[in-house]
């Protein structure tokens, strides 16, 4: 047996293993997949898993695969990860599960078949008692496994199977992919409403140019994952530092004012004084403000960034700590 806690989470058993699991672990209702965003179509997936489990006495938990498939079978093609595993596991028991499998997706695991990933992981390893999935999941080498042969296993081997249908609004289906395109055009607030929570990134503080503390607004800059796809501009954004929350604005952009170099990640923090210099910080990005944009002057830049921060504070001042959307 392999356990490990991976995230923050205290309550919820974390396992890196399917193997040698405690009689405790086994016999879950379960729902699989990469949970990338863990959005309001993971969400619907939760909530069914959290109900049987409660009606049938089991533990509620989820099998996530880690790296996401797409980054071992294509491992040269960027791939902007919605969420980080940390926070994903703390997202997962957010909305009520027990016991989360974190399985290495390897060659080993990839070139498992269809039936053999039921026999060995979900049979033989975990004991399943129901299985709750998409209606479009894939499954076993070259995806052979879909929602009809894994109703027929259940049905041969004694679990069940629940399949939950599209979720969506505004006639767009809740995915992943749709939360990445909203993010690339910049529009973290469309992002939010199929996510039901601010989208988020971490990392460390690094050392910068210092720009912008002689422009009057000292920043703290951040080094971004290589893939993440945010669209360039202002943000009104939340830092989450040792259990505090400061409010901030963020630009993220190539400074075209000054030398249009690699994209970086900028933060003013409101009220804020103190080094951030080498610490872990996490962002949650509520609103956007504006693009970027390259100025005539130093003294055009500055104005127009007294005005950013001024906007980014009022944005703060009444948004929600969630988004007002209906988690249904």
């Amino acid at each position: 047996m392999c356990a490990a806690e991976l995230g923050p989470a205290e309550a919820m058993q974390i396992f890196t293993s399917y193997q040698d699991i405690p009689a405790s672990a086994r016999g879950s209702v379960l729902t699989i997949g990469n949970f990338d965003g863990v959005h309001r179509g993971h969400q619907a997936l939760l909530r069914e898993v959290r109900a049987l489990a409660r009606q049938l006495e089991a533990p509620a938990a989820a099998l996530v695969f880690e790296p996401h498939p797409r980054q071992f079978f294509q491992p040269d093609k960027p791939h902007f990860k919605l969420t980080s595993l940390p926070r994903k596991l703390a997202l997962l028991q957010r909305f009520g599960v027990d016991i989360a499998f974190v399985l290495a997706f390897d060659a080993a695991f990839a070139a498992l078949s269809a039936d053999a990933f039921v026999e060995q992981v979900l049979l033989a390893g975990l004991g399943v008692r129901h299985v709750v999935i998409g209606y479009d999941f894939r499954f076993g080498l070259k995806r052979t496994g879909d929602p009809d042969s894994l109703r027929r296993a259940g049905a041969e081997h004694g679990f069940g199977v629940s399949i939950v249908p599209q979720v969506g609004g505004a006639g767009e289906v809740f995915s992943s992919s749709a939360i990445r395109a909203e993010l690339a055009q910049g529009d973290v607030g469309g992002a939010a409403d199929m996510m039901g929570h601010f989208w988020r990134i971490a990392g460390t503080v690094v050392g910068g140019a210092g720009r912008g503390s002689g422009l009057g607004f000292p920043t703290a800059n951040l080094k971004l994952p290589r893939d993440v796809a945010l669209g360039h501009g202002i943000y009104a954004v939340r830092i989450h530092l040792d259990g505090r929350t400061y409010q901030a604005a963020a630009y993220l952009g190539t400074r075209p004012t000054f030398d249009d170099g690699d994209p970086v990640l900028e933060l003013f923090l409101f009220d804020f004084a103190g080094n951030l210099y080498g610490r872990e910080i996490e962002v949650e990005f509520v609103d956007f403000v504006r693009a970027d944009a390259k100025f005539v002057s130093v003294e055009a830049l500055q104005e127009q960034m007294a005005q950013d921060c001024a906007r980014a504070r009022a944005i703060l001042a009444t948004a929600p700590p969630e988004p007002r959307v209906a988690l249904t």
